[in-house]
């Protein structure tokens, strides 16, 4: 039952024009940054041969538009999440769905699992630029690595964040909206954090900006893998406990 509620959930997705739209227009603006870069690292490329332990094409030109992917994309996954049940509300079907003959959680894991196949398919056409590169120099592997799951990771807590909120709201406009205003929150919450004396610090623990950055500089720790599936295990958890209240209701 869950994969037929992904499957239901990613058709729909890719029946309207917006999933196609954004996958072009972040591939489009990302190809864009991509060449930027990577012209600009031809130009350097003569002055940094004279350093020793000089950055690589993966430090100078992978990590740096990765970067910038995750700032676009937190823009642009709530697009994607406010549907989600929004629109099921709105469309008077989630009563439907909800009085079923299924768990709460099987129609939250498949809400979640359709939205986590359309971030394997933005990965995975994102990771087509970097991939390309092995045609005519070497990268390193394992940062490439640790920057595909820094991405599919983040995507994939956005996903979880909005799938509550959008649960919480009829509204799409303001299931994206607070989606967004609640994801950069946790992106920004760090300099809050590094206003404080303690460094290590509750809040400063809680910025997804910390944990993904390090990812991205390939820096591979443990605490960092559990913070995105702690976050995303909360939140599906808030959308079966919501889910559960409008049934009882």
């Amino acid at each position: 039952m869950i994969f037929i509620i992904a499957k239901r959930e990613i058709s729909n997705m890719f029946l309207a024009p917006l999933a196609w739209i954004i996958l072009a227009v972040v591939q489009l603006i990302l190809g864009y940054m991509f060449l930027a870069q990577l012209d600009t690292f031809f130009v350097l490329q003569p002055q940094l041969a004279q350093l020793e332990n000089t950055p690589g094409v993966t430090d100078m030109v992978i990590a740096p538009v990765f970067s910038l992917a995750a700032i676009i994309l937190l823009m642009i996954m709530p697009l994607i999440t406010m549907r989600s049940f929004a629109e099921e509300k709105r469309n008077r079907t989630l009563t439907l769905l909800i009085s079923a003959p299924i768990s709460m959680s099987q129609i939250v894991l498949g809400k979640f699992l359709g939205l986590v196949f359309f971030v394997i398919i933005l990965v995975g056409m994102l990771m087509l630029m970097p991939l390309s590169l092995y045609f005519g120099t070497s990268l390193d592997s394992g940062k490439l690595l640790t920057i595909t799951l820094a991405m599919f990771l983040l995507l994939s807590t956005f996903s979880a964040i909005g799938l509550y909120l959008s649960s919480l709201s009829d509204n799409q406009t303001i299931a994206a909206v607070s989606t967004f205003g609640f994801i950069l929150l946790l992106w920004i919450i760090d300099w809050l954090g590094e206003s404080l004396t303690d460094s290590q610090s509750v809040v400063s623990y809680l910025s997804l900006l910390k944990h993904h950055q390090a990812l991205i500089e390939g820096v591979f720790d443990s605490s960092d893998i559990s913070y995105y599936l702690i976050l995303i295990v909360t939140f599906l958890s808030l959308t079966v406990r919501q889910l559960q209240g409008e049934r009882l209701s």
